[in-house]
Parts: structure tokens; C-alpha cells; sequence
């Protein structure tokens, strides 16, 4: 794939994971990259700069640090941090307001925001919600504008949706019904549908691109992991009860209603054709069953 867009990236959010991803796929392109930051005597800022990645310091509250890290950039991708009371809504929204703001006084040719699925509504998720503000926000601001929505991340299942083994037997479990489809997305491939986007060698269809690369029942999913263990696998249906907090419990609500809706899996593969679905990400990150076993 070749960089179309030879000027200067910015990326706001590139110490994180996701904004990490964004980088990552730009220095693959040789793209010069512009990271701003709060704090350039940080250990990720410095490991940034390491790479070759030039440090602009930005305080999100001051509009000139703003401007000036954005003049003459080509392009500028963000993600806002994640909120999840009513104060954190309110500041991310502040963020990115001012991030957009900031963008159409530069004159930056083309924004990328990295949004969530289930931005185009109110849901009553609140880090949910605050991007829908940002996303309206951004359509008003008369720039060229592309939004990626995340969808699930498959890293999500080396963690918190971590399978188990019992009994020789692998073991999912998740607070999501046995027939509902789940959409998710690696975090390398949200870097690298984003890159494409930045570097003009891709477009958004209609500005919104969802970003999926696999949707699959609880069964599914549990039977892709089975198959890499070389074990049998069956999935259970928990209770919504079984989360703490009505945040949660409203966060899997939404991945049940989205499975409704099925994706068509080719339009982020037509951005990236190596885009991972969950078997080949499982390969790809070298995930073994784990040792510390029930009942084994």
C-alpha cells in the first residue's frame, strides 16, 4: 500500500492503546508523525521520540499549544479518553470539542475521529454518548471528516472475557445471549483501517466506517478457541446480573441489540485486506490455553 498523503500525520491519544495502534501503522507507511501530548518527559512520549515520532506539547484547554501543534499537519487522528460517569462525559466532550475547534482554525485537510459503535445514537452508555456529541460536533465543523467505530476488541479476550480451561474442557462465558452475534475488531487492525484512512490510500463510505473483522455467537467464539487448544469448548449464557454495575449491564444490552443488525464484514477489507477475523487473531498473538486450570 502506497502513502498517497506525504506531509506530516498528527495523532492525539498515540501513547494509548488505540492511538499507540494509529502510530504504529503510520511509521509501517514511513509517514512522519506528529504526537501530541501533555507530558514529552513521559516514558511513553519518550519511547515515541525513540522511533522517530516528533513530540508536540498541547494542553487541550489552551487553544494556542493546539494550533500550533496542528499547523501545517496533513492530517489528524484522535480518540478522546473514555468516560464513564457524567464529570468524565462533560471533559471528554470538552476534548474533543476543542480538538475540532482547534482543527478547523489550523485548516487540517482531513480528521479522523476514532469513535465507537453505536456513536450515531444516544444509548446510555456514557463513553457511548460523549462520542456522539464529538461526532456531531465534527459534522457541523465543515472539515473533511472519516469516524472509525470500534466495535469489541478481540485483546478484550486475554483479559476480561478471558477464556478458562476446567476439566480439560475450554470454558467462555460472557453476559450475552447463545444466539447474539458478538462484532469485534483487533486493536492492530483499528491502527491500520485508520493509517489508510490518514494517508488518502482508502475512504470511508460515507464517512462512518464500523470497524469488524469478525461477528460470532458465544458457541463460536468459544468453539475458535477450542480449536487452537486442540480441546473441546462450550459456552455459557450468563445473566446480566452477574455484572457489577448498571454500566456494564448497559454495555452488553447494546452488543446484544447490535447483533441485530448484521455487518458486511468486506467493507473494512476493502480498506484492509489483511484485517484479522478472530481465528486468525488467536494465531496471530500466539494464545495457548491456559496453565493455571480448574479442576486439572
Amino acid at each position: 500500500m502506497s502513502t498517497q498523503t506525504a506531509g506530516t500525520i498528527a495523532v492525539f491519544g498515540a501513547t494509548g492503546q488505540q492511538g499507540g495502534a494509529v502510530v504504529d501503522a503510520l511509521l509501517d507507511r514511513q509517514a512522519r508523525v506528529r504526537a501530541l501530548v501533555r507530558d514529552p518527559r513521559s516514558d511513553r512520549a519518550r519511547a515515541l521520540a525513540a522511533r522517530g515520532v516528533e513530540l508536540a506539547a498541547i494542553r487541550t484547554d489552551d487553544p494556542a499549544s493546539l494550533a500550533a501543534a496542528l499547523a501545517t499537519v496533513e492530517a489528524l487522528s484522535f480518540m478522546t479518553p473514555e468516560a464513564n460517569s457524567l464529570e468524565q462525559v462533560e471533559a471528554e466532550i470538552r476534548i474533543g470539542t476543542a480538538l475540532v475547534d482547534a482543527a478547523a482554525e489550523a485548516g487540517v485537510p482531513h480528521v479522523v475521529f476514532n469513535s465507537v459503535s453505536g456513536a450515531d445514537r444516544e444509548s446510555g452508555v456514557p463513553h457511548h454518548d460523549s462520542k456522539h456529541s464529538i461526532e456531531k460536533h465534527l459534522r457541523s465543523s465543515g472539515l473533511r471528516v472519516s469516524m472509525v467505530r470500534a466495535t469489541a476488541f478481540m485483546e478484550n479476550f486475554t483479559s476480561v472475557m478471558a477464556p478458562s480451561l476446567e476439566h480439560g474442557e475450554i470454558v467462555l462465558r460472557l453476559p450475552l445471549p447463545e444466539d447474539a452475534a458478538l462484532k469485534m475488531i483487533s486493536v492492530h487492525d483499528i491502527g491500520r483501517v485508520t493509517a489508510a484512512l490518514l494517508l488518502d490510500t482508502a475512504e470511508a463510505p460515507g464517512v462512518v466506517v464500523e470497524l469488524v473483522g469478525d461477528e460470532l455467537t458465544g458457541p463460536q467464539i468459544a468453539a475458535a478457541f477450542g480449536a487452537r487448544a486442540g480441546l473441546p469448548a462450550r459456552y455459557e449464557a450468563l445473566a446480566l446480573s452477574v455484572l457489577p454495575n448498571d454500566l456494564d449491564k448497559t454495555m452488553f444490552r447494546e452488543f446484544a441489540k447490535a447483533a441485530e443488525n448484521p455487518s458486511d464484514l468486506a467493507t473494512v477489507r476493502q480498506i484492509e485486506p489483511a484485517t484479522l477475523d478472530l481465528a486468525e487473531w488467536i494465531r496471530a498473538t500466539g494464545w495457548t490455553a491456559p496453565t493455571n486450570a480448574a479442576g486439572s
